[in-house]
């Protein structure tokens, strides 16, 4: 990341161009998209939310806390600003060892702590072959399916983001859940994610419903096994593995 350029002055469309080229003033009155004039567009297409990218940086072994290592890149909020922000930042495969990357819906931090978070728990799978696993194109699917809304239906309201992390030995990709398939102190009594109008049954049947999902991104055969655990169990479970609540 020492090579990463300023994000503010990043370009915004999918191959680098700029969306305030030199048009002429005829097409300054027409809707041209980044799929009709790459150079010179002036539409963008909005997402349904605002995302935030974040990045932990490896600790220097100095008493480094986490506000130290977490750092906020970008918020955007289209699909050109995120083409723009993927163009121009590191790879997975070239980040140091103990780097992370966590795009989370804007205003939700990407920490257990975090109220959004605290009640929730994540889906998750460690690729220990790391050679033989393309990371890059794996994170790029993940984070597609997260910002165009296709890991969960449109009224589940589950999913918070999604995490890559670089270790020695694996690489590990996770989706960050608002619940455990549980009601949740303050979500009220509708059928949303963790108000008491949505059964525990429906509840686990929508964290279910994303993690098969998730696993066709991560492109798991079958007899691959996608683990989730509550946060809570995870923070209690240290060096160990926290046991996972569902299976797919």
């Amino acid at each position: 990341m020492s090579e990463q350029v300023d994000l503010t002055t990043i370009p915004i469309s999918p191959e680098g161009g700029n969306a305030n080229g030199g048009g002429s003033k005829e097409n300054d009155n027409k809707l041209v998209s980044v799929f009709h004039d790459k150079d010179n567009f002036n539409v963008k297409h909005p997402l349904a939310n605002r995302w935030t990218l974040w990045f932990t940086k490896p600790a220097s072994g100095k008493g480094d806390n986490w506000n130290d290592l977490l750092k906020e890149v970008i918020v955007f909020d289209s699909v050109e600003e995120f083409w723009g922000i993927y163009n121009n930042i590191a790879p997975v495969s070239e980040l140091a060892l103990k780097s992370d990357y966590h795009l989370f819906k804007e205003g939700v931090r990407p920490e257990w702590e975090d109220p959004q978070n605290k009640h929730g728990g994540k889906w998750s799978y460690q690729f220990k072959e790391k050679r033989n696993v393309n990371i890059d194109e794996l994170w790029l699917h993940t984070m597609l399916a997260v910002i165009g809304e296709t890991l969960e239906d449109e009224d589940d309201g589950e999913v918070m983001g999604v995490v890559v992390n670089v270790r020695k030995a694996f690489y590990r990709i996770g989706v960050w859940t608002r619940t455990i398939g549980k009601h949740i102190p303050g979500r009220g009594d509708g059928d949303v994610a963790g108000g008491k109008g949505r059964s525990p049954e429906k509840g686990k049947e929508v964290l279910l419903a994303i993690g098969r999902r998730f696993k066709a991104v991560l492109k798991l055969p079958p007899n691959e096994v996608l683990e989730f655990s509550g946060h809570t169990d995870s923070a209690h479970s240290g060096s160990t593995r926290a046991k996972a609540k569902f299976t797919v």
